[in-house]
């Protein structure tokens, strides 16, 4: 959790731009503690293990689940994700309309 007395970190967020609207976003995922659980670095190649190719698979499934997003590039490392969505329109108060109905367990955390 952020803790503005340990991490000193500045937002580099624009304070007038809507980040709601359509555009491409450059985005950053990092994993807890930032342990390397998603894969290994071989022969200077990034190797992803079980837990990596599930962060592939989500990653590809995200436009089935919101009609509003297509993917760019990425780049999954074994203790974060570089990656570029676009969000093409808006289809309601800020969030995109789901395809389907998926349940999503947001408390899940893979431990290293």
């Amino acid at each position: 959790m952020f803790n503005p007395e340990i991490h000193h970190r500045r937002s580099i967020r624009l304070k007038e731009y809507d980040y709601a609207q359509p555009g491409a976003y450059f985005v950053t995922i990092c994993t807890k503690k930032h342990g390397c659980i998603l894969g290994n670095v071989i022969k200077e190649k990034v190797e992803l293990n079980n837990f990596g190719n599930i962060v592939l698979i989500c990653w590809n499934k995200i436009p089935k689940h919101f009609y509003n997003v297509e993917l760019d590039e990425y780049i999954i490392m074994p203790n974060h994700i570089h990656a570029v969505i676009n969000i093409m329109d808006s289809v309601g108060a800020g969030f995109p309309r789901p395809k389907t109905t998926v349940p999503v367990n947001s408390g899940t955390e893979i431990e290293p």
